[in-house]
């Protein structure tokens, strides 16, 4: 037979409590906030300082369950006759448990219903910061457990759920409905309902729910809804936006000014009402950093700091478009993950870094990792300056956590201001009369930096690489993903393409016969797209053959060299130089070294 009971305990003294004896014990008088007088008994607590003992204002249940254990339950109830009602349920259930009526699964699934919602959540998110993966690494980042919570919360509080018990599936369709008419994007929702439905098969898992409510929610058609498509950037536009970068900060004090009319001209013509600076532009970039450098020439060390973060907001642009790396992954790569002195220069993506979750080692180009030896070398030599300056141990190499680029947290709306100077996006002023940034092309497209990820793929299928090898450069699971959503087809050469196909004469006999001789027929079709269209070395895609050696898969790939490339058609062709970024392992040279690429 169970009993119910007030939970005792301690707390400290009121302030202006009055300590009297009462039949030999202490006791302690005071008055509350609402004016009520009080007492309770004093006690010592286990720090030697003194207590009120003080009666909780709910009754608690104590009793054996259906595994004949026995367990303290708070009832929630101020009345004697409403805890003894519960008392009696929890009792039923128990007997329940005990004649095999119902499982002790089912049953504990019961004790959370009444639990608040909040409790589950916040058990979720500690599930998820503290998940780890294979070999020890962590599979969730914090950005992502951040970004469940925030979905968690919005669905949670647009549905009203305060319990547990409260999760449906009608109510959250109802909410996605709405949403939608409100403008909500598909894939915005669609992220939401994958939040809430992990959430409840976590909750299904840990035996809080008997069966997920949430399953297998319809989702949104984001193709039909889609808000934001991206598009490539050309070799023209690179070019521009890594001069931009280079310059910009530096050029962002050699802005000029221009006189502002105003309707109540101040006295002071030096007053910041009477001017404004102009705006900078792609064709006064040079002057302006001119005059910036001439600005700061009193500040030599501002100005050396100004240069090299353009260096190294420009190298960052370079190395996101020439490796394919998305933003977060290349914020994670540090100098220990950076190999140049092997025969391919190469950086290694932890699995705990990949979106995947595999990892990867990709290959650098020749002019990449050039660049980015170079960028380690002179940050070496700053930090030995600095450490001979200060007197401290002068270090031979970087340490290996040191991050490879000080990746910004706002490299969003630093590309935005980049793009507006090199001539790729413009500023517009509403009819409300905000200015705000227009990325968008004639097609709609529009230009972030996850862009750069789609410049990557794009320009590996214009430069003829197998669609295999770029699902492999890309790190896709599907080569639909590669070719269809990360490949740009405006910058494809179809029209190129087209007129590379053979001359087809109609009832000339002689010309057909000269065509076959200069070998522009029928049967070199494949031999004239690949010679004609970009008149370039085209990739025989070693890169996608996989070979098992033990128990892991390598992507033979081969030596780099710079300057040629194996010999499809003459052996005197060169490969061609440009933008377009051949890298070591999508290259058509034989295979002499092996790496762990983990491409899947």
């Amino acid at each position: 037979m169970g009993t119910i009971y007030r939970e005792l305990y301690t707390k400290p003294l009121p302030n202006k409590a009055e300590v009297f004896t009462r039949k030999g014990e202490r006791w302690v008088r005071w008055t509350n906030r609402s004016g009520r007088k009080q007492t309770a008994k004093m006690t010592t607590g286990r720090d030697g300082s003194d207590r009120i003992i003080v009666e909780a204002g709910t009754y608690s249940a104590r009793y054996r369950n259906g595994s004949d254990q026995l367990v303290k339950v708070t009832t929630g109830c101020k009345t004697q006759d409403a805890a003894r009602a519960v008392l009696v349920e929890l009792e039923g259930r128990a007997d329940k448990v005990r004649s095999g009526m119902r499982s002790a699964a089912e049953d504990s699934v019961l004790d959370h219903q009444c639990t608040p919602i909040a409790e589950h959540i916040a058990g979720y998110i500690d599930y998820l910061r503290n998940k780890w993966g294979k070999g020890g690494h962590r599979r969730v980042s914090p950005d992502h457990v951040a970004n469940v919570q925030c979905c968690l919360r919005d669905v949670i509080d647009g549905c009203g759920f305060a319990r547990l018990r409260d999760l449906n599936r009608s109510a959250v369709e109802k909410w996605v409905d709405q949403r939608a008419a409100g403008g909500m994007a598909a894939r915005t929702i669609n992220t939401r309902l994958a939040a809430l439905s992990a959430f409840g098969s976590w909750c299904e898992k840990t035996s809080r729910l008997v069966v997920n409510p949430v399953a297998k929610l319809p989702k949104r058609d984001e193709k039909a809804d889609r808000r934001r498509t991206r598009r490539a950037l050309n070799e023209d536009e690179l070019k521009r936006l890594l001069k931009v970068a280079t310059l910009r900060p530096v050029a962002e004090y050699g802005r000029q000014t221009i006189r502002v009319d105003a309707q109540h001209k101040p006295t002071d013509t030096r007053s910041r009402r009477t001017w404004k600076r102009a705006p900078l532009t792609y064709v006064d970039l040079n002057d302006a950093a001119t005059r910036g450098s001439e600005a700061l020439r009193n500040r030599p060390d501002y100005l050396a700091m100004l240069e090299l973060r353009g260096r190294e907001r420009a190298l960052i642009y370079k190395t996101l478009v020439l490796s394919g790396l998305r933003k977060g992954e290349l914020a994670a790569v540090t100098v220990g993950h950076v190999e140049l002195d092997g025969p391919i220069a190469y950086l290694v993506l932890d699995a705990a870094d990949d979106k995947a979750g595999r990892g990867a080692e990709l290959p650098l180009r020749g002019d990449l990792s050039d660049d980015i030896r170079l960028w380690l070398a002179d940050r070496l030599s700053s930090l030995q300056s600095r450490a001979r300056a200060e007197g401290k141990p002068i270090p031979a190499r970087l340490p290996a956590d040191t991050p490879l680029f000080n990746v910004p947290t706002g490299l969003v709306r630093i590309l935005d201001l980049d793009l507006v100077v090199a001539g790729i996006a413009r500023l517009v002023t509403d009819e409300n009369g905000e200015t705000r940034i227009d990325k968008r092309d004639d097609r709609g497209r529009t230009i972030d930096v996850h862009a750069l990820r789609h410049t990557f793929g794009t320009h590996l299928s214009r430069a003829g690489i197998s669609p295999r090898t770029a699902q492999a450069a890309m790190r896709h699971g599907s080569l639909d993903m590669t070719m269809n959503t990360y490949t740009d087809p405006k910058l494809l050469d179809v029209a190129g393409a087209i007129a590379a196909l053979p001359d087809l004469p109609l009832g000339d006999s002689d010309n057909a016969e000269r065509q076959k001789a200069t070998g522009t027929d029928g049967q070199n079709l494949v031999r004239t797209l690949v010679t004609k269209a970009d008149k370039r070395c085209i990739s025989q895609a070693y890169a996608d053959k996989v070979v098992s050696h033990g128990d892991s898969s390598r992507v033979t790939v081969s030596d780099y060299d710079d300057k040629t490339c194996a010999k499809m058609t003459s052996p005197d062709k060169q490969r061609a130089s440009g933008f377009e970024p051949p890298t070591s392992s999508l290259g058509s040279w034989h295979s002499t070294t092996e790496l762990r690429p983990r491409y899947s």
